[in-house]
Parts: structure tokens; C-alpha cells; sequence
């Protein structure tokens, strides 16, 4: 620091020092966007807020680091490792976030038997149209969303005439029934059950990804 500092003062009147502080501020937020995720199998919580914790530090360094959506990043990413854990669903495609649904000819971004998935961070009217396209296909849509959205979505259903057609699951409640089901409801089974989760979305991150921040560290 000193060596630094000596060699600032030896620019002398040529140093932007507003510039540099920001430059030093992208850095240090660089070095923390590059950390993963890490999320606690702490006994005394629940699933769900586990997985809401989660999704509300994606959702922060989203606020820190403009032009990136780590949240819905996450989001989607983890109801694909959720559905790969469950057994007897076949082989799920994964895409990568920024990947659209309606040029690839996809009906949501998951399609398993007959259901077709759309995760969202906040519902809009052009997901509601998507599931009505769904259904005109003969195909059952899901929606999954963080917390608000679910309110939002069971409105936009109504106002487009759809309203006990779509089912709508709040993330960290689609995780935590999933979770106890494939964990038998006892602790071990949660805890190994949310491991497995965790290693398969960190394998769909390396697949479909170019940003290994977007990783889990699983801590006991």
C-alpha cells in the first residue's frame, strides 16, 4: 500500500481520484460476484427459508451489480436440479438463462410429461399468454415464482380469464415439498436430499453457464 501510495503521489495533479476510487469499488465487487452462493443446512430452519435466503442473496448482489439477473439465474437452475432429483421424470433439458423459450420452440422452460413450467422471478402478462398457449396445446401449465409472484400471477390469470387453470408454486415451497417427499420426512433424508439438489444444480451451472458465481456452497 505504501509502494502504491508513493507511486499516486509521484503522478502528481495527472490522478483522477474520483475515477480511481471507482475503479477500486468495480474490484472489490468483481471479487465478491465471484464468490458462490452459500446456503446453511441449519436444523432449526426450514426448507423453504433456506431456499428463500437463498434466492434474497441473488437477488442483493443483483442490486449491486447492475445488468446481470443472478436471481433468476438461480431460480430457474434450481427448480431444474429439483426436478432431476426426482425420479421417474426421464431426461430434463436444461438452457441457460438467457436463453428464450419462444425461438427455440420450447413451451416453457421445463416440459415434463404433459406439464409445461415456466419459472419467473415476477409473472408478466406474456408468461399468463404462454400458459394459455399451454392449454389451447392440450398441455397443463406450471408456473414457479419467487414469493410476490404468486399473488401477481393468480391475478393476471383472472384478468385474462384463466384463473383455476394454471397452478402457481411459490420456489421455496415447490423445493420443500420435493425435498421432504424425495427425504422420506426425516432429517437425514432432507439433509441428503437437499445435498444431491445442490450438486446437481452446480453440474447444470458448469453445463449451461459461463459465470461460476452463480454455484452453491453447501455448508452443514
Amino acid at each position: 500500500m505504501a509502494e502504491y501510495v508513493r507511486f499516486l503521489n509521484a503522478q502528481g495533479a495527472d490522478v483522477d481520484l474520483d475515477a480511481l476510487e471507482a475503479y477500486w469499488i468495480d474490484r472489490v465487487r468483481e471479487f465478491f460476484a465471484a464468490k458462490p452462493f452459500r446456503i446453511s443446512l441449519d436444523p432449526s430452519a426450514s426448507v423453504r427459508a433456506v431456499i428463500r435466503d437463498l434466492i434474497e442473496q441473488a437477488a442483493e448482489r443483483e442490486r449491486e451489480i447492475t445488468g446481470v439477473h443472478y436471481a433468476g439465474a438461480v431460480l430457474q437452475h434450481l427448480v431444474g436440479a429439483t426436478l432431476d432429483c426426482s425420479p421417474g421424470l426421464g431426461s430434463i433439458e436444461h438452457n441457460s438463462f438467457s436463453t428464450a423459450d419462444a425461438p427455440q420452440g420450447r413451451v416453457g422452460d421445463f416440459s415434463v410429461g404433459d406439464a409445461a413450467i415456466h419459472v419467473t422471478m415476477l409473472p408478466g402478462e406474456a408468461v399468463v399468454e404462454r400458459c394459455r398457449d399451454n392449454l389451447e396445446a392440450g398441455l397443463r401449465p406450471v408456473i414457479i415464482t419467487r414469493g410476490p409472484g404468486s399473488a401477481v400471477a393468480h391475478e393476471l390469470a383472472r384478468r385474462l380469464t384463466l384463473e383455476g387453470r394454471i397452478d402457481v408454486f411459490e420456489i421455496g415451497q415447490f423445493v420443500a415439498l420435493n425435498v421432504y417427499q424425495l427425504g422420506a420426512y426425516v432429517t437425514e433424508g432432507r439433509r441428503s436430499t437437499l445435498d444431491s439438489i445442490v450438486r446437481r444444480y452446480n453440474e447444470i451451472i458448469d453445463d449451461v453457464e459461463t459465470d461460476p458465481s452463480l454455484k452453491i456452497d453447501l455448508r452443514a
